[in-house]
């Protein structure tokens, strides 16, 4: 399993199948190679105990730089394979597996005595030449003369050329340059360490012949504009790093190797303990910084006292030290223990060394910090630090699903940490292992070996049987839905809502209970007083068990949506028949609330419940509407004149279509039991969950739309987006609108559509538009109009999202400020803009108009502002106002505004006469004063040059007389006191 591609693989007999352990079960498309015939015939073919497997393959990534989401939102990517023979040394590349045409394999075969190289593309037809058939009958790499491992990177600047590199037992380096058109190897080590052995005590565990032992990759992901990449380099008593240089030419330089073990404790590993033989460092894994090193390293010791041999498996934690050079050949130190060495198994069965070296470590997953051991035998031991002590986890079915062949992590959308551990099973398939299954499952460290052969502490093992007893309902299962409806209560560990009690879990039952009798009988004889002493009113909020009941009805998983068609599924009847069947189902839920009296009851209890049921009403109502938009959408686009795609790509195509496979992508990824699901499927399915269509706006938009797309596409597909965000909230508001006597008084509440991922998403769609307006000065008028008309609805949706969140944070008494700043200046950016492209259409409108004369330009001007001043009136756009009125030059419009819009301090008057004071329009000002008189002597307060004239026009000429009295005097007072 790659976790960088997150692809998975599996050679049977001649064939690589290769696909993405991200698809759902239904959908997953599978790749299959064939491994040349003269590379198969001297590969060893044959079982034993630990190396059934004899190949060593690498993934290269054509998109290092590219994240899953990126994948997602494009449907497909690119990569290629090198695949290397362990014994023969033979290499195959496939560079790009995923083209449409396919790839044939290029292959090179070893030397007798490495010294000689030949290539040859494979087409099925090609003879290979002498050389080639000398080496694949010779013994020139039996016994310990065998590759150990294989890494590959992408070459910069060069069309699927990429650089593998392989370490040999023999303590060599091999570097192969690969490409469309051959392989070329080189040596470019000859001994990579001083194969000095260490005194072990006994014979069978003597040599070296496993090291050096594993190469990594520094960084997972490198940008291709990079000039070189660093590797690490295991060894039997060090950590070696080297550099790789792409330009002009590949070279590979050492840059520095630390002891790990030796006579010094502090730099890892202390050798040549009391009672210990010999240590093995089996296998190393680096964090996504490219910081904290982890190695895996077992000790063979014999006790003393009891003269028992055994062995002691435990995990070393390197860190990069602060400010230390990594110049070329450093000797001096560059790592640091971070923490002291973690035991995982202090006691257990000696094993032979093909077992030892058999074991492989993955690090990454969850829970954080943890790691998981493979063995040859195939098992899989999940070790993470728990409450002051290491604990493990055995990942276990039920039944027979055979050996464990790898482990990967499931990728996180949100630039954070790992999601769960997944494991590849060689009869079951990928199973994913939930993080509370490894935190309930977990025992103290038993004295006995990681391998299949059982353990010598059977105390250990009842405790993890007790353990997976009560975790069973969490315990590793193949990333499946199937017990999603009754696991929602399970994953409550898992996503951080509160920890329920039993008392929690009786009250639900019983309002499952009472509601399942309603919907048969329609009775709820004596149901509030039973929920009531249960303890169902005792918690607000999402964990109230309403709001769970809720929930449970609106995110039910139809068990008959997954069908073999794939994404076909949405574009089928079935899923508008599902949701209809939720939404009848919920009003079910409303009648229930109401006629068992805990409408009432939540209502004046708890206010923030039963809005939370409500909003899973306008949630639900949302999603309905956007279910039809997206047919809707994929109607047109397959009735379109001069499409160029499939009528069954042109359903599953377009901004909406792949938001919806984001959005439904990173809920797969955060909960393993719906790993066996349509993206699509359930998105439509987490209907509490649709603010995640306004985080994915805001986190990946630039995947949705690129700007490398023709400026054409990137606003069709803006807009696509945009109508979508309206259709959300409008469907909302009408549902609030049609069920407003079922809410609860909302003063202080926080609807969820004018949360901070919504707000954020919504202007992240509507900053998006706003550049492309900018930038719009060459499109035609067509497109700009459509352009404006879906700004224009966003911008509304927008500014009443920031406006609801401001008055309820005031009506809470709480500091809103910064919203208010938010609010003003997206309002004032929005509002502006679009009043610009509103002239520019009057513009164009007033040059084609056959009379051009200038009332038609006003009129052009009044039909077409119409809406956004609307707008700006409701949200108090002050400047849009007062431009559109002196734009029309009706100062009859201008006061009807300034009655409308009586704001905190006089509202628009108060920004009018601001306007006018500021022009030097001193006698249209005081003009106004005769209609706003009140307004006006606010206004003049500030402004007392002028007052004394507003007051005589009131007949206050004492009033008057004092004003213009200091009026002149303050100036010559004022003068005095300076002298």
């Amino acid at each position: 399993m790659d976790k960088g591609t997150c692809l998975s693989w599996i050679i049977c007999g001649n064939k690589i199948f290769i696909w993405s352990y991200l698809s759902f079960a239904a959908s997953k498309k599978c790749i299959s190679l064939e491994i040349p015939s003269d590379v198969l015939e001297n590969a060893e073919l044959g079982r034993n105990s630990y190396h059934c497997n004899t190949w060593l393959l690498s993934v290269v990534n054509w998109d290092n730089t590219s994240k899953v989401t990126n994948r997602v939102a494009k449907h497909r990517y690119s990569a290629g394979i090198v695949l290397c023979n362990q014994k023969t040394r033979a290499v195959s590349y496939w560079s790009d597996i995923f083209a449409d045409a396919g790839t044939a394999a290029v292959t090179s075969f070893a030397s007798s005595d490495e010294s000689l190289v030949t290539s040859s593309p494979i087409d099925g037809k090609t003879t290979p030449n002498r050389q080639q058939q000398r080496n694949r009958h010779g013994t020139s790499f039996t016994g310990s003369s065998f590759f150990n491992s294989l890494i590959a990177s992408a070459v910069p600047g060069s069309q699927n050329a990429c650089v593998a590199l392989a370490c040999c037992s023999t303590g060599e380096l091999w570097q192969f340059y690969c490409s469309p058109s051959g392989i070329q190897r080189n040596r470019v080590y000859q001994n990579i360490q001083n194969l000095s052995s260490q005194d072990t005590g006994i014979g069978q565990l003597v040599g070296n012949k496993g090291y050096p032992r594993s190469m990594i990759w520094r960084l997972p992901y490198f940008s291709l504009s990079d000039s070189n990449r660093q590797f690490f380099l295991l060894t039997d008593h060090e950590i070696q790093c080297f550099n790789i240089k792409y330009v002009p030419d590949l070279e590979v330089s050492k840059l520095w190797s630390q002891e790990i073990v030796g006579s010094d404790a502090d730099l890892g590993i202390k050798k040549d303990l009391a009672g210990q033989k010999r240590i093995w460092p089996l296998d190393l894994q680096v964090d996504d910084h490219g910081k904290v090193i982890t190695v895996l390293v077992a000790t063979f010791c014999k006790d003393r006292v009891s003269s028992s041999s055994y062995t002691q498996y435990s995990l070393l934690t390197m860190q990069y030290m602060s400010e230390v050079s990594t110049s070329s050949d450093v000797h001096e130190r560059v790592l640091e223990k971070k923490a002291p060495i973690q035991v995982i198994i202090p006691k257990a069965r000696v094993e032979d060394e093909d077992f030892l070296f058999s074991m492989r470590l993955r690090a990454g997953g969850k829970p954080s910090g943890s790691t998981i051991i493979l063995s040859g035998e195939g098992t899989a031991t999940v070790s993470h630090y728990y409450r002051n002590s290491t604990r493990l986890y055995q990942f276990d079915l039920p039944y027979d699903a055979g050996k464990v062949l790898d482990a990967s992590v499931l990728p996180s959308t949100d630039d954070g940490e790992d999601g769960a551990w997944v494991v590849l099973t060689e009869k079951a398939g990928i199973w994913a292992i939930p993080e509370k299954a490894v935190v309930l499952g977990g025992v103290e460290p038993p004295e006995r070996s990681l391998s299949r052969k059982g353990s010598s502490n059977e105390g250990s093992a009842q405790e993890e049987r007790r353990n997976l007893m009560f975790a069973g309902n969490i315990a590793p299962r193949r990333a499946s839905s199937d017990a999603w409806d009754a696991g929602d209560r399970q994953m409550t560990g898992m996503t951080g809502i509160t920890r329920r009690t039993a008392q929690d879990e009786e009250s639900e039952a019983l309002l499952g209970q009472y509601f399942h009798e309603f919907l048969i009988s329609g009775k709820v004889d004596g149901s509030l007083e039973k929920l009531k002493s249960s303890g169902a009113f005792e918690r607000d909020g999402e964990t109230n068990v309403f709001v769970r009941t809720s929930k449970s009805i609106v995110d039910t998983l139809a068990k008959h949506w997954t069908t073999t068609r794939g994404a076909e599924i949405v574009a089928m009847g079935i899923i508008s028949a599902q949701l209809m069947d939720k939404h009848q189902k919920h009003e079910k839920f409303l009648q229930f609330l109401a006629l068992s009296k805990c409408h009432e009851e939540l209502c004046s209890g708890q206010r923030h419940s039963l809005q939370i049921i409500l909003e899973h009403g306008e949630k639900l109502s949302a999603i309905i509407q956007l279910r039809e938009l997206q047919h809707m959408i994929s109607q047109n686009r397959s009735t379109g004149v001069g499409s160029k795609h499939s009528s069954s790509e042109n359903q599953v195509s377009g901004a909406l279509w792949d938001l919806i496979q984001l959005v439904g992508e990173k809920a797969r990824r955060n909960t393993v039991l719906l790993m066996d699901r349509d993206n699509a499927e359930v998105f439509y399915s987490k209907v509490s969950d649709l603010e995640q269509v306004f985080y994915c706006l805001e986190r990946h938009l630039e995947y949705i739309i690129s700007l490398e797309q023709p400026v054409q596409f990137q606003i069709h597909r803006a807009c696509e987006l945009s109508n979508a965000c309206v259709t959300i909230f409008r469907a909302a508001m009408d549902y609030k609108n049609e069920y407003h006597l079922w809410y609860p008084p909302l003063e202080g509440l926080t609807p969820w559509y004018c949360q901070l991922v919504v707000r954020n998403g919504l202007w992240s769609i509507a900053s998006f538009m706003l550049q492309l307006l900018r930038e719009s000065s060459e499109l035609d008028m067509s497109a700009k109009s459509e352009l404006y008309s879906h700004l224009e609805a966003l911008t509304e949706v927008l500014l009443e999202a920031s406006s609801g969140v401001i008055t309820a944070k005031m009506e809470r008494g709480e500091e809103h400020k910064g919203l208010l700043n938010e609010y003003w200046s997206r309002r004032d950016a929005l509002l502006d803009s679009l009043y610009q492209q509103v002239k520019g259409f009057v513009e164009a409108q007033h040059q084609d108009a056959t009379d051009g004369i200038e009332g038609n330009k006003e009129e052009i001007l009044r039909k077409l502002s119409s809406s956004l001043l609307s707008t700006a009136k409701r949200h108090e756009g002050y400047q849009t106002m007062w431009n559109i009125c002196c734009d029309l030059n009706d100062s009859g419009l201008l006061r009807n505004l300034m009655h409308e819009s009586m704001g905190p301090r006089c509202g628009f008057s108060y920004f009018v006469f601001k306007q006018l004071y500021e022009k030097k329009q001193f006698s249209k000002l005081l003009r106004l004063g005769e209609e706003f008189q009140e307004e006006l002597s606010i206004f003049l307060n500030h402004y007392r040059d002028l007052l004394w004239l507003h007051e005589v026009f009131l007949h206050q000429f004492s009033a008057a007389s004092e004003t213009l009295h200091e009026t002149i005097f303050e100036p010559l007072q004022d003068s005095c006191l300076c002298r």
